[in-house]
C-alpha cells in the first residue's frame, strides 16, 4: 500500500515572518497617519488636551488650515526657506552628480582606483547629521573658527559671524545638504547608466557621435526613469528637511533657516503644544509633495511612449466602433 506524503506548505512561514513588519507598520506608520488626519480638524492642543485626551471636531473643520494659509506668516516664511535651501543645494548636486557619472562611465577614461573615489564621494552620506552639524558649526565658529582664520589670511579686518547672518546660514545649510547627498545621487545615476544597452553607444560611435553628443542624446534620454526617481526623492527629502537646520542653527537667525518641518516641530512640541495646527500643516506639506511629484512625473515622462499609448487607445476605439457597426449591420 502506497504512503502519501503530505507536502509542506511554506506559504504560512511567509505570513508568519511578515507579522513583525505588519505590526510595526500599523503601530508606527498607519496609526500616526490616521491620527494626524483626524487631529487637523479638531481643537486638540495644549497640555490639558494631552492629559485628558479629549478632542472635538471644530465648528469650522478647516479653521486650522485657514489660520495657516491666511493668518500665519511664519508658515509661508518656512515654506520659502525650505524651497530656497532645497533649490540651492539640488541644482549643483544633480549637475555635479551627472558630470561625475559621465566621467566614471566613459570607457575612454582609464581611471585608476574608481572604487576608492566612489567611496570617498559617498562617505558624507553615511556620516550622522549630528556629527556633520558639529563639524560645520566648529568650522564656521565665531570669532576663532577656521573659516574666519581663512578670511583673516585674505585681509579681513573683523571676523564674520556666519550663524548670525540669514543669507550665510541658509547657504551653509544648502552646502551641507549638497555635500551630503551628491555622492548618493552619483551612485544612483551610475547604476542607471550601467543599465543602458551598450549597443546604443556603439551605434552612436559608428554615426560619429562624440562623448558630449552621446551623453546628451543617448545617456540622458535613457536616464529619465532614474532622474525621475532622483527628483521625487529629492523633493520629499528637501521639503521634509529637519535635522541639519535644527542642529546647525535651530532655525535662526530670525527664522531664516526655519524649514517647514522645523515649523511643524515647534508648533507641536514647544510653546502652546498646538498639535491640531501642526497636523494641519503636515497635511498641507503632504499635498505639496504630492503635487510636485505629479508635476515631476508629467515633465519627465517618456513622451514617445505616452504618444504610442495614446495612438493604441485610439486604434482600439476605432476597431471597437467598426466591430460594433459590423454587428449592427449583421
Amino acid at each position: 500500500m502506497r504512503k502519501h506524503h503530505k507536502g509542506v506548505n511554506y506559504a504560512k512561514y511567509g505570513y508568519i515572518f511578515s507579522i513583525p513588519f505588519i505590526l510595526g507598520f500599523l503601530v508606527f506608520t498607519l496609526y500616526p497617519l490616521g491620527n494626524t488626519a483626524v487631529l487637523a480638524f479638531t481643537d486638540f492642543s495644549g497640555a490639558a488636551s494631552l492629559i485628558s485626551g479629549e478632542m472635538n471636531i471644530l465648528d469650522d473643520p478647516f479653521e486650522n488650515f485657514h489660520m495657516l494659509l491666511f493668518d500665519n506668516q511664519l508658515f509661508w516664511t518656512s515654506i520659502t526657506n525650505t524651497f530656497r535651501i532645497w533649490i540651492v543645494n539640488f541644482i549643483p548636486q544633480i549637475v555635479l552628480a551627472l558630470l561625475l557619472t559621465a566621467w566614471f562611465t566613459n570607457n575612454r577614461n582609464k581611471i585608476k582606483g574608481q572604487g576608492l573615489f566612489k567611496i570617498l564621494f559617498y562617505m558624507p552620506n553615511i556620516i550622522t547629521a549630528g556629527s556633520i552639524a558639529v563639524l560645520f558649526g566648529a568650522f564656521f565658529a565665531f570669532p576663532l573658527g577656521p573659516a574666519n582664520h581663512v578670511l583673516s589670511l585674505f585681509g579681513a579686518d573683523q571676523p564674520f559671524n556666519f550663524t548670525s547672518s540669514p543669507a550665510a546660514s541658509r547657504n551653509i545649510i544648502s552646502f551641507i545638504q549638497f555635500w551630503m547627498w551628491y555622492g548618493y545621487t552619483m551612485l544612483i545615476l551610475i547604476a542607471g547608466v550601467l543599465g543602458i544597452n551598450p549597443e546604443l553607444y556603439e551605434v552612436a560611435e559608428i554615426d560619429g557621435a562624440n562623448g558630449v553628443q552621446k551623453f546628451f542624446f543617448v545617456t540622458l534620454p535613457n536616464l529619465k526613469t532614474i532622474l525621475l526617481f532622483t527628483v521625487v526623492t529629492s523633493i520629499v527629502g528637501g521639503i521634509t528637511m529637519f535635522d541639519i537646520p535644527w542642529l546647525f542653527n535651530q532655525g535662526g537667525p530670525v527664522n531664516s533657516t526655519t524649514t517647514v518641518s522645523l515649523f511643524i516641530y515647534n508648533l507641536a512640541f514647544t510653546g502652546r503644544l498646538r498639535y491640531n495646527v501642526a497636523a494641519a500643516a503636515s497635511i498641507l506639506v503632504f499635498i505639496m509633495i504630492a503635487a510636485l511629484s505629479v508635476a515631476a512625473f508629467y515633465l519627465l515622462r517618456d513622451k514617445d511612449a505616452a504618444q504610442l499609448k495614446k495612438e493604441e487607445r485610439a486604434l482600439r476605439r476605432s476597431l471597437k466602433k467598426e466591430m460594433t457597426g459590423v454587428q449592427g449591420n449583421g
